[in-house]
């Protein structure tokens, strides 16, 4: 059933609601005045406005009682990627992602009156390494290595959960998210780029898939009110560009003219400093937001020149 924009008895409820995404979601859709509930590890991290449920991500308890009713649920638990792939850190990556998309479905499948939508994180680093094409929905080729094995297991255990058929199951293939505010890509990119350090990353070749704040808050609407979207759909402006030449507009557009180009060993020295990986740098990511586009979505921002400086 669609949920309609009249409907008065809108309800969200997000997991990870303490993330970058997760307080701009909620504040996008209070501000539509929807009830918006988050479940959260501590007390005291929810974002403003919204009721604060406790939930520890791995297994059943009275934060189930939240999910009845609900109109959608967003699933945007996690463990960051931003850090040193070691053995430890791995394994959080996927117990995080898998752990929190199963309990949730256990918990959806017991209820009664179960969520109508169920959005669910994924990324669109599942694709492979594309230079020569984009990736959609629909003629895709997904990768290899660790990040793309992650992303598998946590969109086939969105797959499989035990849900009734009522529940619409969405897995959000989402590229690089672009806002202003702090803790965002957009800031960690822009101090690159003020330190004289917004060069070509590597070779520079390698494509960049990114996408508005404020389209993806506008994208997940749009799926909320089109039933017909269930399944993989990828989250990502119809504009990706050769990391050379996305360093380039932006450093036009913070007036930055110097941008130090970085070899891929001196990625890798710094990925050690800064415990972090260069795959978020050097991985070519090539996506098409297809099923987005088929379905009438329009992008804000469509393009790489056309995002606001504070983003």
């Amino acid at each position: 059933m669609t949920i309609s924009a009249n409907d008065q008895r809108k309800k969200l409820v997000i997991a990870g609601a303490n993330s970058y995404l997760g307080r701009a979601v909620a504040q996008h859709f209070i501000d539509q005045a929807w009830t918006v509930v988050s479940l959260v590890r501590r007390s005291g991290t929810a974002p403003a406005k919204t009721q604060e449920v406790l939930w520890d991500g791995q297994s059943l308890g009275a934060w189930t009682e939240s999910l009845a009713g609900a109109h959608v649920l967003l699933n945007l638990a996690g463990r960051s990627v931003n850090c040193r792939y070691s053995k430890k850190n791995r394994q959080e990556m996927l117990r995080s992602r898998v752990e929190s998309t199963r309990i949730l479905g256990e918990a959806i499948g017991a209820l009664k009156d179960p969520p109508q939508l169920w959005l669910n994180s994924s990324t669109a680093t599942i694709y492979r390494d594309a230079y020569d094409r984009a990736q959609d929905e629909f003629q895709g080729e997904l990768g290899k290595g660790f990040s793309v094995e992650i992303a598998k297991a946590w969109e086939q255990e969105l797959a499989k959960a035990p849900t009734a058929e009522r529940v619409r199951k969405v897995a959000l293939r989402t590229a690089m998210v672009f806002g202003p505010g702090r803790g965002g890509v957009g800031e960690a990119f822009g101090q690159i780029v003020k330190q004289r350090l917004g060069g070509a990353a590597g070779s520079g070749e390698q494509y960049v898939s990114w996408i508005h704040l404020q389209d993806f808050l506008r994208a997940l609407q749009f799926i909320i009110e089109h039933d017909e979207l269930e399944g993989a759909v990828n989250l990502a402006a119809p504009d990706p560009r050769p990391n050379r030449e996305f360093m380039r507009i932006l450093r036009q557009r913070m007036q930055v003219g110097l941008g130090l180009p970085a070899p891929e060993w001196l990625l890798e020295l710094g990925a050690i400093f800064k415990r972090t990986e260069t795959e978020l740098l050097l991985k070519s990511r090539r996506v098409w937001p297809a099923r987005l586009l088929q379905a009438g979505f329009k992008f804000q921002y469509e393009t790489w020149s056309s995002v606001p400086l504070e983003a």
